[in-house]
């Protein structure tokens, strides 16, 4: 499984306008606001994939977030970047729908911020789950009950994107049922 190093991300605006691009770490020390993208996939029961962040993750090692998260590299179509990230972390590919978009900021412990207009992007599969080992550590699938009865009890094991994000994601559910049971 080739994994594909993102060295720079894309800088943009308040309205996701391109406004330049810079190394990675630096976009993140400096708290600059970059497009990142969110993938959350659903299996044919409704539920939703989850996976435990590797231990060596610079942020947010070991915990449980969505199927996939990153960024696109600069030139790269965020769509195109979301289809590259699952195959480099899960092993599969699936079709993708924009559902909608966010902003957030959060600080963590070893000095980095994750500044983001994050796209988030839903699917659905059903196949094998090939994990990279070097990105995921574990994976499961949760109904979307049972997540948000796991994050109001423990969310100390989540990042802080899918905090933000989940709620967001059940209200666009409720709107747009297709993908839960």
């Amino acid at each position: 499984m080739i994994n594909t190093p993102i060295t720079e991300v894309i800088l943009v605006n308040e309205n996701d306008e391109v406004i330049g691009s810079m190394e990675k770490i630096e976009a993140h020390q400096k708290a600059l606001l970059h497009r990142a993208f969110s993938i959350f996939i659903f299996n044919e029961k409704g539920e939703m994939l989850l996976q435990q962040r590797a231990s060596n993750k610079y942020h947010s090692p070991n915990l449980w977030t969505n199927a996939c998260c990153s960024h696109p590299m600069p030139g790269e179509i965020t769509i195109d970047a979301a289809h590259r990230r699952l195959m480099e972390e899960l092993g599969f590919d699936s079709h993708l729908d924009f559902a909608f978009s966010f902003t957030y900021k959060s600080e963590f412990e070893n000095g980095l911020v994750e500044n983001e207009f994050d796209h988030v992007f839903i699917g659905k599969f059903n196949g094998t789950i090939d994990i990279n080992p070097s990105e995921v550590k574990d994976f499961c699938f949760m109904t979307v009950q049972a997540i948000s009865d796991s994050l109001q009890n423990h969310q100390h094991k989540y990042t802080s994107w899918f905090k933000i994000a989940f709620p967001q994601l059940v209200e666009y559910l409720n709107v747009n049922p297709v993908f839960v049971k």
